[in-house]
């Protein structure tokens, strides 16, 4: 590894600004308390930072929905408060990630106000516009993800937008080179004030079917579908061939400010062969991520099996060198996975078994705030829901709102997070987290994390090296990492019930009910052999 290539194998953690700290007492988290609180997330040993958005936004989804792409919103701060983040992460040894939205802008930003006045002008072909059918319905078949058709009917030009999510984030033209230039010019704003890296929000959403043809349905497979949009196969609203092309101009801009790290979020239906042709070589992005356990209900050795299969280090088919996977148990879009993986009587060990086996996984692993903690999903009554998509589909859609509750600083009231009321409310259940309590607690899942991403850090195997399954039964998830003259052999038991497992002869670098022949429930070992 070489130094402009930090990122691989690193640890990220992942902040959502309205809910990581609040300074000023209006019960919003923002930038000032990003800066105070990042003592605490150095602590953890973790590589970078991820700044969820952050940018001026009326809030739609939260920041997502993007009016100024060069400026912060007031309720998070200013560009100063910015400046004064990088600076001190920059200081702590955290580099800084941030996110940027390049398929969709909000409906008040400037460029779609000029885009929706007439049908001429610089900026008319900016967004994806189309004329109605003959009978003034939409041009055709595609469905949003938040509920009901993509497109939304503009009297101004008399002409229809496409919009993937909220009909408020209108869906840029991404096709149009002057929107790419406009997009790499917002990158190179925030690259000019220091940041390391961009994570690209819903990347293969950001280009469409020029010839607008329909969706054709999607096969029946038993899974409740609670929207139109699972109706479909989306072969032609999103994972469009030409954005690779794109991701080359963006990777070029960023390579002339060194080692800036590229990490896509490519979701849908299949998502490895978009992730695999977006960091292809070396021209490319640095990583991808898709949802192999943000929304799985359990997690199985077939499952860490399968994903860790489908990335093996080896060149693609073209000859080009495979690219680097990232990977995350828990995100601001996803439930918190001890409220999914585990029974309540089995948390704390699950909690520490999962820390253990997201470092041990060969690729860049991704830590949501408040998940060092052991934080469980909340439960917002729909009265206080701020999710737009939890409210469009209530009750069948699990709220976003739940993985986004404040984080717990102390088990006050508020839990530290604000002398005001926090815009989401903090459970009991995990105030009795709180950084504070765990912190005088030298066996708390805290203290755990901090001395698992430890060992990861300084052993080349786990943090670089490669991947090669022992076993994956029903119970028993077994590998071992290897690389520059290091071998660590990982057991876990993914289950409630003792399982027998023989232990290679070796050190051992980190265990939990673990013995030479087999392992309790939710056990495991880390092993140097």
């Amino acid at each position: 590894m070489t130094d402009s290539e930090w990122w691989r194998g690193a640890a990220i953690y992942q902040i959502y600004p309205r809910s990581f700290r609040d300074s000023d007492g209006d019960g919003i988290g923002d930038l000032p308390g990003i800066t105070a609180g990042l003592g605490h997330v150095a602590s953890l040993g973790v590589d970078a930072i991820w700044i969820s958005p952050f940018f001026t936004s009326p809030m739609k989804d939260f920041g997502y929905d993007v009016a100024d792409y060069c400026d912060v919103d007031p309720i998070f701060g200013t560009l100063a408060d910015f400046d004064a983040l990088v600076a001190e992460a920059h200081r702590l040894g955290l580099r800084v990630i941030i996110d940027q939205v390049y398929a969709h802008s909000s409906d008040q930003h400037p460029w779609f106000a000029a885009s929706r006045a007439a049908r001429t002008g610089d900026k008319a072909d900016w967004y994806v516009w189309a004329d109605a059918q003959a009978d003034g319905t939409p041009p055709n078949n595609w469905q949003s993800v938040f509920g009901g058709p993509a497109w939304t009917w503009d009297a101004r030009r008399r002409q229809y937008y496409m919009h993937t999510f909220l009909r408020e984030q209108p869906q840029l033209n991404v096709a149009n080179p002057a929107v790419q230039e406009a997009l790499l010019g917002a990158a190179r704003f925030w690259l000019d004030r220091g940041v390391d890296g961009f994570r690209l929000d819903a990347l293969n959403h950001a280009m469409h079917d020029p010839q607008l043809r329909d969706n054709p349905p999607a096969p029946e497979t038993g899974r409740l579908r609670t929207r139109p949009f699972d109706f479909q196969i989306k072969r032609y609203s999103q994972s469009q061939p030409g954005m690779i092309p794109f991701v080359e101009r963006l990777r070029q801009v960023c390579d002339g400010y060194g080692a800036v790290h590229l990490v896509a979020e490519i979701g849908g239906d299949d998502p490895l062969p978009e992730m695999k042709a977006y960091t292809a070589g070396g021209q490319r992005l640095s990583s991808a991520y898709g949802f192999d356990f943000l929304y799985a209900p359990a997690l199985t050795p077939e499952l860490v099996a399968a994903a860790m299969a489908a990335w093996h280090g080896v060149p693609a088919d073209d000859g080009l060198a495979e690219g680097w996977p990232s990977w995350a148990f828990e995100n601001h879009d996803a439930p918190r996975a001890l409220s999914r993986w585990c029974e309540p009587a089995e948390r704390e060990a699950f909690a520490r078994l999962k820390i253990a086996l997201l470092a041990a996984l060969r690729g860049n692993i991704i830590v949501y705030q408040g998940e060092e903690l052991g934080l469980l999903q909340d439960t917002i009554p729909f009265e206080q829901l701020q999710d737009p998509e939890a409210i469009a589909n209530w009750p069948l859609t699990l709220s976003r709102d739940g993985a986004r509750t404040p984080l717990p600083w102390t088990d006050a009231p508020g839990g530290g997070f604000t002398t005001g009321t926090p815009w989401l409310p903090l459970s009991a259940a995990n105030r009795a987290r709180a950084v504070a309590l765990q912190e005088d607690d030298s066996g708390s899942l805290l203290h755990h994390t901090r001395h698992v991403l430890a060992l990861r850090r300084r052993s080349p195997a786990l943090r670089h090296g490669g991947f090669r399954l022992v076993t994956a039964d029903e119970a028993l998830l077994c590998f071992e990492r290897h690389g520059a003259g290091e071998r660590v052999v990982c057991r876990f038991n993914l289950s409630d019930r003792p399982v027998a497992s023989m232990a290679p002869a070796g050190e051992v670098l980190l265990a939990s009910g673990a013995t030479a022949t087999g392992l309790a429930p939710h056990g495991f070992e880390w092993r140097r052999v």
